[in-house]
């Protein structure tokens, strides 16, 4: 038989079971914030501490943070009462992002631990002490999360704050009902938590497939067992006997032209290379400053141009297909095509190896650092002959294309399973599907 339903009157939610309540957050709990603190605090060992950092590398909020993320503070910090420790049945929510879609990332607080929030959180701690994973659930549903979503300011750096998090809504059960949705939704994620877990190391095999691949063509070639020598490289000490090593300055000089009148504005992205402003932002939903006066502080970037953006300390540098703007703090480069064969250098400065390297010429990477021309031009290169550089472009071109498509396979399968369970998790906390009576 059906179960009676009424309209919430809320949009997100839609109807809900007959009984249910619907409250403001704000009157459930009571928030706080974490630690005051910078990097500098933190050591070794102490007490641990979860940071904003911690909190979106987590891709479960149950899951255990892995040891290796895990950060301290000194125990003086204890002894202070600080309001920042928490409680089991806490929640720890990130208060910035750098995307819409992390925007509501959090941690459930489930066992007893000595924990402090760390810097850029928000701590909710229940009003009435008690287990809230079912308010864990549902604050892992992208229906709940959507009322923050449409409400978060920011560019490329989303800031929530406890005032837009506490005028939020929330569904609350009977208890009894509460409990059965909460065994069978734990029950049953666990269940595809496992399913997601082997797929994405399955991905990650595959892309760990490719990199070896790619490191083995732009380091030693593709010609089997060959006569090797001593290449003077640091980061890649052994040289097939035809190539060799030269200063990049010779391979790739500086473009400094000013933008020219009219034309457009691109973004640099790890994910996506080179694009068009607009299409970066339709694409993923993300927006970017542009530049709407003073136009001369933007640089003109032409097809075939190597870009060194602000995030090529981590992703190597990108190619751009396309001619336009850019920011002043890119740094294009202009191929000698007489040395230079695009194509190989373009896997070979987008390799883990040659990214290594590039990491070695600061000696503090932080996220968001500039690279100057000067970095790139302290990685120590390498002339190929110019068949040979056709050749291994060919063929990582080829191989890395099936590589991909396998992965492109499994990533769809797993955004299926993903976005199942969103589904599975959204029916059963807005009352749209019963539990059974046996959970």
């Amino acid at each position: 038989m059906a179960r009676e339903m009424k309209d919430s009157g809320i949009e997100w939610i839609g109807e809900i079971p007959e009984g249910w309540e619907i409250r403001n957050i704000k009157y459930l709990f009571s928030f706080g914030k974490g630690l005051n603190i910078t990097k500098e605090n933190l050591k070794e060992q102490g007490v641990a501490v979860i940071s904003y950092g911690q909190i979106h590398s987590k891709l479960n909020p149950f899951y255990k943070i892995s040891d290796d993320l895990i950060r301290f503070v000194d125990e003086s910090y204890l002894k202070t009462g600080n309001l920042s420790l928490v409680n089991q049945g806490d929640f720890i929510f990130a208060d910035t992002s750098e995307d819409v879609q992390g925007c509501g990332n959090f941690i459930y607080v489930d066992g007893q631990q000595t924990l402090f929030a760390g810097y850029h959180t928000i701590i909710l701690r229940s009003l009435a002490p008690k287990d809230n994973k079912f308010f864990a659930f549902l604050f892992m549903s992208d229906c709940w999360r959507k009322q923050i979503r449409e409400c978060v300011n920011g560019v490329k750096l989303f800031s929530i704050s406890q005032k837009l998090i506490k005028k939020t809504s929330i569904l609350i059960p009977p208890e009894d009902e509460k409990v059965r949705i909460v065994n069978y939704l734990e029950e049953h994620c666990a269940t595809i938590d496992n399913v997601l877990q082997k797929t994405r190391s399955s991905i990650e095999e595959y892309k760990n497939l490719k990199q070896a691949v790619i490191t083995q063509a732009v380091t030693k070639g593709i010609r089997g067992n060959r006569e090797m020598k001593d290449s003077g490289i640091e980061w890649n000490s052994k040289i097939p006997v035809e190539w060799s090593s030269i200063n990049p300055k010779a391979l790739f000089r500086q473009r400094k032209d000013k933008a020219f009148e009219g034309e457009q504005q691109l973004t640099a992205s790890q994910q996506y290379g080179i694009m068009y402003q607009n299409d970066y932002m339709e694409l993923t939903g993300t927006k970017v400053v542009t530049v709407e006066k003073d136009f001369d502080i933007l640089k003109h970037v032409e097809v075939g141009d190597f870009v060194i953006s602000m995030r090529s300390f981590q992703g190597g540098l990108e190619y751009s297909e396309l001619s336009g703007s850019i920011s002043s703090a890119y740094v294009m480069l202009v191929p000698n095509l007489e040395l230079v064969y695009s194509r190989f250098y373009r896997w070979l400065l987008k390799s883990e190896v040659y990214i290594r390297a590039l990491q070695s010429t600061s000696n503090m990477v932080r996220d968001g650092q500039a690279m100057r021309y000067s970095n790139f031009s302290q990685v120590r290169l390498y002339i190929v002959p110019m068949e040979e550089q056709e050749e291994i472009a060919q063929y990582l071109d080829e191989k890395c294309a099936v590589i991909d498509e396998l992965i492109v396979k499994k990533e769809k399968y797993l955004s299926e399973i993903e976005n199942y369970k969103k589904s599975l998790i959204y029916e059963y906390v807005t009352g749209k599907k019963v539990a059974p009576q046996n959970c």
